[in-house]
């Protein structure tokens, strides 16, 4: 038994941790979707760019890297300030922690994120590994030396 859990602390499991997810995934949607709609306009009307262009595939691009920059912001931010998570994290009243249950700094909170795209790719298994680990901790928690704790 390691010390978190002697100290009565539980960690958060892969239902509690997806359902945070999913708040996450709705809070960025709409940010996504909100700039999107403003940038698309703002190039449509102060640009020579047609609506027609928008679909262009550089246009796609573009609005996936704008996706990634507010989504990794997001949630490296949000996981390394003195809330310890992100409003999903912090709705579901858990939060990360590094494996001593102290905040976690911007690199660990910027290679954590960067680490879930590995465990995305490997048919999720990677985030399947919360259900099954003794920390319940993801492949991306296990790389970057963090756990997902109940507050």
């Amino acid at each position: 038994m390691d010390n978190l859990n002697a100290a009565g602390i539980g960690y958060a499991g892969f239902w509690k941790r997806f359902a945070a997810f999913l708040i996450d995934a709705l809070i960025i949607t709409i940010v996504v979707f909100g700039f999107g709609i403003v940038l698309a306009v703002f190039l449509i009307y102060a640009s020579d760019v047609t609506p027609d262009a928008l679909e262009e595939p550089a246009a796609e691009a573009g609005f996936n890297i704008l996706e990634l920059l507010i989504s990794s912001s997001y949630f490296i931010f949000m996981e390394c300030s003195r809330f310890k998570g992100t409003i999903g994290k912090i709705a579901l009243g858990v939060k990360v922690t590094d494996l001593e249950g102290n905040q976690i700094g911007f690199g660990k909170a910027f290679c954590r994120y960067f680490l879930k795209i590995l465990s995305a790719i490997i048919i999720g298994i990677g985030f399947l590994m919360v259900a099954f680990t003794e920390r319940k901790q993801g492949l991306h928690d296990s790389i970057s030396g963090c756990l997902v704790v109940n507050k």
